[in-house]
């Protein structure tokens, strides 16, 4: 396995987390599950940094999951790049 399809699957499994996570904020009381405060510790840190850039529109609509997961892809791609430089691959 390379590093490109390792990065890729971390990748991946965030992106997944983040869209629970944001899904859970929809069904009344499941972000105060076991599953729901787990994604919380792990996600939370991250969207927070956008939270904190981006309000919400129109007071309700939070699109800071979908600019967090932008900004994730978009340093995921950077960071598979660097390496693939230095590896010389």
């Amino acid at each position: 396995m390379s590093i490109e399809q390792i990065i890729g699957s971390i990748l991946q499994i965030y992106f997944y987390m983040i869209v629970a996570y944001v899904l859970l904020s929809w069904v009344p009381n499941a972000r105060d599950s076991f599953i729901g405060e787990l994604l919380g510790k792990a996600v939370e840190p991250y969207l927070s940094i956008f939270r904190k850039i981006i309000p919400p529109i129109g007071g309700m609509i939070d699109i800071s999951p979908i600019i967090a997961i932008f900004a994730l892809q978009f340093a995921a791609s950077g960071l598979v790049s660097v390496i693939s430089f230095l590896i010389g691959g």
